[in-house]
């Protein structure tokens, strides 16, 4: 691979970085507002519908985690 498409490549991996970063931190803000949910609610739908939502950004970080492990593997 050629000097111009690695700086590219960093370019992207920089730009999932940051966007991991906010997804990081709209899942923690998302988790403390489940967990703080009264204790007579957390067999709630919508405790459900949160722990669901936690899943789900859980699995966002993990697959952009994969893609920047994919990017530096593809620039070595």
């Amino acid at each position: 691979m050629n000097n111009l498409r690695r700086k590219r490549l960093s370019e992207i991996a920089a730009k999932i970085e940051e966007l991991k970063a906010d997804l990081e931190s709209i899942q923690e803000d998302e988790e403390e507002a489940r967990d703080n949910l009264p204790e007579n609610m957390q067999d709630s739908e919508r405790y459900e519908r949160m722990d669901e939502a936690c899943d789900n950004l859980s699995s966002a970080v993990d697959s952009l985690d994969e893609a920047l492990e994919a990017i530096e593997e593809a620039s070595a």
